[in-house]
């Protein structure tokens, strides 16, 4: 095998985040759901056999020279002591500075692609492992599906959740991680969450929402970046003026609402189409988003080993 095209790095949605706690050494302890969902960057992963890593923007889009796709591979190459190199051309889609993972999903990808094309079979335990050196939010990635999340974003708890329909949308600036953590405003939880309280695990639709509520309905960080950030601020007013129940992802910037759950193509779906497409149709330049579903499982579910 010489090349894998059309591979998928989806992105994900933080139903809820609660931070927890502190890491002595400066990591914040945290709780959340990962849910991936069917917005995605796609690579295609060809083998070079001199042993060099190359990445191709196929969207020309300004990303850095050095980014967690090639990291990743340079890990991969060191850990199995492979010869092989790789171009890696990436379709850049995600919005940067979302807080939806979307560097974390690209290298996890990276990995997925590169385990199975330079045929180092590495098992998805320590793929989970190199996954962590690259990102707190990377082990996600690697193939799994909707997750309750704890510790510093490595403890993963499988979750069956039904499917459900989320508007997206961010404006065109990004937020830093580190700004949102430093700031005096980061909200914590003093109550630790439990995975069999979440009510979502109901199994409808209505219960997704419902997990939405005051037990698992804030993100902690949210109230810093709005603080920061006016285009985060009028992107939860916007949201939930037209959607309702609007809240943050990640770190920021992006935000989301839960719609009604339809069958594909139905009428309100439609609707929910054209309310977000003329939304952002009214804001200025460089604004983006998306009427988006959750995934059961991550496209390249099985890939490793």
């Amino acid at each position: 095998m010489k090349a894998l095209h059309d591979l998928a790095a989806p992105a994900k949605l933080n139903l809820f985040l609660h931070v927890v706690g502190k890491r002595a050494d400066g990591y914040h302890l945290l709780q959340s759901v990962f849910v991936l969902i069917d917005w995605a960057d796609t690579l295609h992963v060809e083998v070079r056999s001199d042993g060099s890593l190359n990445r191709h923007d196929v969207l020309g889009g300004d990303l850095p020279a050095d980014d967690l796709c090639l990291r990743a591979a340079r890990l991969l190459q060191a850990e199995t002591g492979c010869a092989l190199g790789a171009d890696i051309h990436l379709e850049k889609r995600l919005p940067a500075g979302a807080g939806m993972g979307g560097g974390s999903s690209d290298a996890a990808t990276t990995l997925l692609a590169l385990n199975r094309l330079w045929d180092v079979r590495l098992p998805l335990p320590r793929l989970l492992a190199l996954g962590l050196k690259l990102g707190a939010d990377v082990p996600f990635f690697l193939g799994g599906g909707p997750a309750f999340v704890e510790g510093i974003g490595d403890i993963l708890h499988p979750l069956t959740l039904p499917e459900q329909r989320f508007a997206v949308i961010k404006g065109p600036a990004g937020l830093a991680t580190t700004d949102i953590f430093s700031s005096a405003l980061l909200a914590r939880s003093e109550n630790l969450a439990i995975v069999a309280g979440f009510p979502a695990l109901a199994g409808t639709a209505e219960n997704l929402c419902e997990g939405l509520g005051p037990d698992f309905g804030q993100n902690d960080l949210q109230p810093a970046a709005e603080a920061i950030s006016s285009e985060v601020r009028d992107a939860l007013d916007l949201m939930s003026k037209q959607f309702g129940n609007a809240r943050m992802t990640g770190s920021g910037a992006a935000v989301f609402s839960v719609l009604a759950s339809t069958p594909s193509g139905n009428e309100k779906e439609g609707k929910d189409d054209q309310s977000l497409a003329t939304l952002l149709k009214a804001r200025p330049s460089g604004w983006t988003g998306r009427i988006c579903r959750s995934l059961a499982q991550h496209p390249l579910a099985g890939w490793a080993g």
